[in-house]
């Protein structure tokens, strides 16, 4: 892999490996651990390299949580189906919902 970027924190610099895809290697990740949380923060996610194989994920908590709201068939069947309602105008206004603030 090539480095396209290499990103400073605080004391320490580490090379991050982007091309479509946020990669790390696991000795970098492991030696600058509180760094690489705050980029993770910041992108989403980073994978994990180890002798240059991708072998693992760190992935921001709001990510992960959208994607398992979208692994669940019942919440996919429930966005569904508020889509057809909003096709069908079965849809509230503010104030119906929350009255007058």
């Amino acid at each position: 892999m090539e480095v396209l970027e290499k990103n400073k924190f605080d004391n320490c610099t580490f090379e991050v490996y982007i091309k479509n895809m946020n990669v790390i290697n696991a000795t970098t990740f492991r030696n600058n651990f509180a760094d690489t949380l705050k980029e993770v923060k910041k992108k989403n996610y980073l994978l994990i390299s180890k002798k240059g194989q991708i072998t693992s994920a760190i992935v921001d908590i709001d990510l992960f949580e959208d994607l398992l709201a979208l692994s669940s068939k019942k919440y996919l069947a429930s966005i569904k189906k508020a889509r057809e309602e909003v096709k069908r105008g079965l849809v509230y206004t503010h104030e119906q919902v929350f009255g007058k603030i």
